[in-house]
């Protein structure tokens, strides 16, 4: 497997290959080792924390400069820089107005289901200390503070931390400046480009251990928390699940037909990395191939480069969704009564806090304690009750998360002219894997 960014020239269609060399096929086979080692030796899965741990660790080591090459050569490669600006607005507006329509969605399921109403759980017998690192770490947070650390502090540390959205801003700014070099700038932006080749390749190299990953992780997370905690509260997350596979299938389909596609198409194409998502219970593993598949489906670097990055911390449809639905099964579990109005303003009170959560496990738990924080209806200490299955309901929030990210880049692509409809559908028709440049 090669991968590059940005070449215009048509993949090598590659011969069939024997069923269990494909990646995905692989992953399969891996997560469901892992769900059998967790269930039935859940001492010795614990310990294969490590296998997981490593896999994401090399990915993320590759994140910020793939990111910082895409993002640089997409848009120093633009000759209109006013396209660049159309891009982000257009892509901001359709986050707001998708995520916002989850989070009503979500309020509209649970309001329909009430898969809490009769658990009858009084609040004083949860023990407040279980979530007690969530609700400091939820009440550190703020708009505010999180638009200025969009803002790094020096730039070796945004790619240090490897802070996404750090990486992103320095990343338009370089690009912007290398832009107004005119041709001065060739050399730097032919470099960039050969570094982002190499990038690509190491990527291959850590993608064929991913299977190996997949199963470390899931095996840890079924022995670590167990498929008992899963039954115990198994109506709430049949009901969170169902809701995540509906809001893909119906608001996303429909989003998906308008735009000239068909969801299942899109879904099929990117099999292998939503099967990863679902391993780590976390999309930010898939983010450097996400890149690559999506530049390989048809959309223009600029676009990729603009609104993958970006729509992980503000396009988490799947976290919308868990927040509204989790706020409300809380409050009908422990009996909490909460008026039409009450409830119209945790939606916007979610309006605000929603936005910025990293796509990474636990985050939308975090959004969660400060919702509860601050609107004060239900009882804070009421979270000890879901958090048990938080890791399981963070792979549904992860994999729409996910989804709902690819349909805004092909959407926002077509909005802008950046889309190429016949590479689209033949990439649909017979998926190849991207193209190194040579």
């Amino acid at each position: 497997m090669t991968i590059t960014v940005g070449t215009s020239t048509p993949p090598v269609r590659r011969p069939r290959t024997a069923w269990y060399s494909q990646l995905y096929i692989q992953v399969i086979i891996a997560v469901a080792l892992g769900i059998a080692l967790g269930a039935f030796y859940p001492s010795a899965a614990e310990n294969m924390k490590p296998l997981g741990d490593a896999l994401i660790k090399m990915i993320k080591m590759m994140i910020a400069p793939i990111i910082f090459c895409t993002v640089v050569h997409g848009i120093a490669s633009v000759q209109d820089m006013r396209k660049i600006g159309r891009i982000g607005i257009k892509a901001l507006v359709y986050f707001e107005v998708v995520t916002t329509l989850a989070l009503v969605v979500g309020l509209i399921v649970i309001n329909l289901l009430h898969p809490g109403t009769g658990m009858n759980v009084d609040p004083a017998s949860l023990d407040p200390k279980l979530v007690e690192g969530y609700v400091t770490r939820a009440n550190n947070q703020s708009t505010l503070a999180f638009l200025l650390n969009i803002i790094p502090e020096t730039v070796i540390g945004a790619f240090a931390a490897g802070d996404i959205l750090q990486v992103l801003f320095f990343s338009i700014l370089f690009a912007i400046g290398l832009h107004m070099l005119g041709d001065r700038g060739e050399f730097v932006l032919r470099f960039i480009s050969d570094v982002s080749s190499i990038l690509f390749r190491i990527l291959d190299l850590i993608m064929k251990v991913a299977p190996v990953g997949a199963f470390g992780a899931m095996a840890f997370a079924v022995g670590k928390f167990g498929l008992g905690t899963v039954l115990s509260l198994a109506q709430f997350m049949a009901t969170f699940y169902l809701t995540c596979i509906l809001f893909v299938l119906i608001v996303l389909g429909v989003i998906a037909r308008l735009a000239g596609f068909r969801i299942i198409e899109l879904i099929r194409y990117l099999k292998e990395e939503l099967l990863l998502v679902f391993g780590f219970s976390t999309s930010e593993p898939v983010l450097p191939r996400f890149i690559a598949k999506m530049t390989n489906l048809g959309c223009s670097e600029p676009v990729v480069g603009l609104v993958i990055p970006t729509g992980y911390s503000f396009n988490l449809d799947g976290t919308c969704i868990y927040l509204t639905m989790a706020l409300v099964f809380l409050a009908q579990a422990t009996n909490t009564h909460l008026t039409l109005l009450q409830q119209i303003g945790i939606l916007l009170v979610l309006l605000l806090t929603s936005k910025g959560a990293a796509a990474v496990t636990g985050s939308g738990f975090i959004v969660l304690a400060a919702t509860l924080s601050s609107v004060g209806h239900v009882p804070v200490a009421s979270l000890a009750l879901i958090l048990g299955i938080d890791r399981f309901m963070s792979q549904a929030r992860a994999l729409t998360n996910f989804t709902g990210t690819a349909v805004a880049t092909i959407v926002v692509a077509k909005w802008e002219n950046e889309l190429d409809l016949p590479r689209m559908r033949q990439q649909f028709a017979h998926p190849t894997e991207p193209q190194s440049a040579s």
